[in-house]
């Protein structure tokens, strides 16, 4: 018996197989999918590459499960398909920025994508049991050794651009992608013919903030996601500028690029409810002063919880100190934000992370434009 109740026949023919994976995928909400063959990936000599340049910085895990990212069938023995889906989380529109406001990238807005996405696929495979009941599947996130955007691109589902995000189309690069290996023979469906998405552009290149991206290329150890939610030491000085307001992730190469403007037929599209934003930032006082149950509490049921509560604090300082530098605050906010980082420089017991982010902007704003004390009615250094 399927979810909607229907009896389900056992179906063996591949294009059939196909044709009622893509329907099923839809039913249960997906906003894309698409079918691969679960042959061995081949771009992975450029992974090595990636690895033994260390752009992968400490995600030691990448690096540790090179092997089961070789060959599909290691995850799931005898793996003949791979279903790709696409969930939708943000239409392209702008932010309204805020004041004061330190903002997460849009993915962490909504529920945590990795339940989201799995219960779904639990649907999904479900009822595709239920139609091809003497094979096996395997769900996988993004946390399952998988190279999930090159199936994405080998199914055609979508293309990946020169700042390495699938691009999938009429959707743009704001999706969460989630697969399902199977024993079952599947039809494929085709690959997109231009599998080049970029052409000439290169706004993603030029709005990076930290020149993280080359062409196909991110080195992690300079990208601002990586550094505010992976990174757990100390962040680099030469990269504190250019983390800007972001206190967990980072949108600016997908807000530039061309695939992702905020088009009548963007807006158009479903955004699954569960990812739709809840809230597009956190006020930096507040996650200054968190305590361990503050961020517990603000990053239930969030993947914000992947960043421990030194490093959301040791990013609020950064982004408090660009946005005082910035000059854009009233002056009752910026005296609020000088005030709690001299606070915090005299804490007892500070990870040594934030005392270093601590230190950082201290000399920052020291060797910024002094401003009136009697406008601002502080201390014109933070002591040391």
């Amino acid at each position: 018996m399927t979810a909607d109740g229907n009896d389900a026949r056992p179906i063996a023919e591949p294009g059939t197989r196909r044709a009622h994976v893509l329907e099923t995928a839809r039913r249960v909400g997906f906003a894309a999918a698409a079918v691969a063959d679960a042959s061995p990936p081949v771009h992975l000599d450029a992974l090595r590459r990636w690895i033994a340049e260390g752009r992968h910085g400490e995600m030691a895990w990448i690096a540790d499960r090179i092997d089961l990212l070789a060959d599909p069938s290691r995850l799931l023995e005898g793996a003949r398909s791979v279903i790709v889906v696409a969930d939708r989380y943000h239409d392209g529109r702008p932010d309204r920025r805020v004041p004061g406001l330190g903002r997460i990238g849009r993915y962490a807005r909504g529920r945590d994508y990795h339940r989201t996405v799995r219960r779904r696929l639990e649907q999904l495979v479900a009822e595709l049991q239920a139609a091809m009941p003497n094979e096996r599947f395997r769900i996988c996130v993004d946390t399952a050794p998988l190279l999930e955007r090159e199936f994405a691109a080998r199914s055609g589902l979508a293309r990946i651009g020169k700042h390495t995000l699938a691009i999938a189309r009429g959707l743009g690069s704001w999706t969460l992608l989630g697969e399902v290996l199977t024993t079952a023979e599947i039809a494929s469906t085709d690959p997109d013919p231009a599998p080049d998405p970029c052409g000439t552009c290169t706004r993603c290149l030029e709005a990076c903030p930290t020149d993280a991206i080359t062409p196909y290329s991110v080195d992690a150890t300079r990208c601002v996601s990586y550094l505010t939610i992976e990174h757990r030491g100390e962040i680099p000085p030469e990269f504190h500028e250019g983390i800007g307001d972001w206190i967990f992730g980072c949108d600016l190469c997908q807000e530039v690029c061309p695939h992702n403007q905020p088009t009548r037929a963007m807006r158009r599209g479903p955004i699954e409810p569960d990812l739709a934003p809840r809230r597009s930032g956190f006020d930096l006082l507040e996650v200054l002063g968190w305590t361990e149950e503050d961020r517990r509490v603000a990053c239930t049921t969030s993947a914000l919880k992947r960043a421990k509560l030194p490093m959301f604090r040791r990013n609020a300082v950064i982004a408090a100190t660009n946005l005082i530098l910035g000059g854009d605050l009233d002056s009752e906010l910026e005296r609020a934000l000088r005030r709690r980082l001299e606070e915090m420089f005299e804490e007892l017991g500070v990870a040594p992370i934030l005392r270093a982010a601590l230190r950082t902007s201290k000399e920052r704003l020291e060797a910024g434009e002094p401003l009136a004390d009697a406008e601002r009615g502080i201390e014109s250094e933070l002591p040391g």
